[in-house]
């Protein structure tokens, strides 16, 4: 009997399994898992280089450079640019809340008050130049609406969804508020100001946001106290 030749690669005195008739085929190794420990320093360096340069000055090159990273890694994550800059200003948002550990004073108003986190200067001024990036990233692909609405205003929603929730349940306002309606109305205001009219959101106009909108909003369909 002739003895077969290997296929290339293949150790020509290693012992094949034989297969029997019918039956399936052994299955794929799987490949690598990949690795996303790297993943917290690609998007600070897409946060920065998009701050520094715009969406359409930042490239994926200058990314991988300033993380220290092998261009192909970052595309193995993100297929696009567009992509890595929607899961950065996510995680951006993410990281300013902790919803495991939200402020609980008694009332909406504290609560809401003590989300106000001090931020210096400099941190202000590279967010707006984050999100003047994003808006550019807007205005050329805005069928990424959608993800950007999900990354920036939804975190914030979420939380005053929970605070509006304890403020029913401890009868401040009434259950027939529209709380959808009332848990966007700060995010999508403060949006609005950093990308359309790209002044910083800072504590006074929060402030504002509170007193003046959400909770005359809030109480309109309450019963209100007499003096």
């Amino acid at each position: 009997m002739t003895q077969l030749e290997a296929p290339a690669g293949v150790d020509a005195g290693a012992t094949a399994t034989p297969t029997a008739p019918g039956a399936p085929a052994p299955a794929a190794r799987l490949g690598r898992r990949r690795d996303h420990t790297r993943d917290p320093e690609i998007l600070e360096a897409a946060l920065d280089v998009l701050a520094e340069s715009g969406f359409d000055g930042m490239t994926i090159d200058m990314v991988a450079a300033r993380a220290k990273a092998g261009k192909a890694t970052i595309y193995r994550r993100w297929p696009s640019k567009a992509d890595l800059v929607i899961d950065a200003v996510a995680c951006m948002k993410a990281g300013e809340l902790d919803v495991d550990r939200l402020p609980d004073t008694g009332t909406l108003r504290g609560d809401l008050v003590a989300m106000i986190r001090p931020r210096t200067i400099e941190e202000g001024e590279r967010k707006l130049r984050i999100m003047a990036g994003l808006f550019g990233m807007l205005s050329s692909s805005p069928d990424l609406a959608e993800a950007a609405r999900a990354a920036i205003i939804e975190p914030r929603a979420a939380v005053n969804r929970i605070f509006l929730r304890r403020a029913i349940d401890r009868g401040e306002i009434s259950a027939a508020c529209d709380v959808e309606a009332l848990a966007v109305l700060t995010p999508a205001m403060a949006t609005y100001r950093l990308l359309i009219l790209r002044k910083p959101v800072d504590a006074e106009f929060l402030l504002s946001l509170i007193d003046g909108v959400l909770l005359p909003a809030a109480l309109a369909g309450s019963q209100r106290p007499r003096a």
